[in-house]
């Protein structure tokens, strides 16, 4: 694993956030300096591929990344929020409906959060 790498999953597993790799890429500068953004993307990609992180992927919004225990997570439709959900682990019961192993799954539940609800009845003419 080159130092970055190293570096970027450290970065992203003590995070108590999902960050982006724009986000991740401001902390590894503070780190090395002279780095390019194209090596984070690089790097999380192989991290990534490797099962060390976990791309976290929602329509109309930026890739995140998170560390690779099992969890699965609440997206808010409006603002983005992401949040960390820890549920039962269904792999058992989905792989008895059907009849084909599979690997993994991701479950992101997608709901508004208290935030955007509380603004959408200030002004319910607001375009979210």
């Amino acid at each position: 694993m080159t130092k970055y790498a190293r570096a970027i999953q450290q970065i992203v597993e003590s995070s108590g956030s999902h960050m982006t790799a724009d986000q991740i890429f401001i902390q590894l500068r503070q780190i090395y300096p002279t780095v390019a953004l194209a090596t984070v993307y690089n790097n999380l990609g192989k991290l990534c591929q490797s099962g060390l992180l976990r791309k976290i992927s929602a329509e109309g919004m930026p890739d995140r990344y998170d560390r690779p225990q099992r969890h699965d997570h609440l997206i808010c439709q409006v603002c983005g929020k992401l949040a960390d959900l820890h549920l039962e682990d269904l792999t058992e019961q989905l792989q008895n409906q059907l009849d084909i192993p599979f690997l993994s799954y991701d479950l992101k539940l997608i709901y508004i959060c208290d935030e955007c609800r509380q603004k959408m009845k200030q002004d319910p003419h607001q375009d979210t």
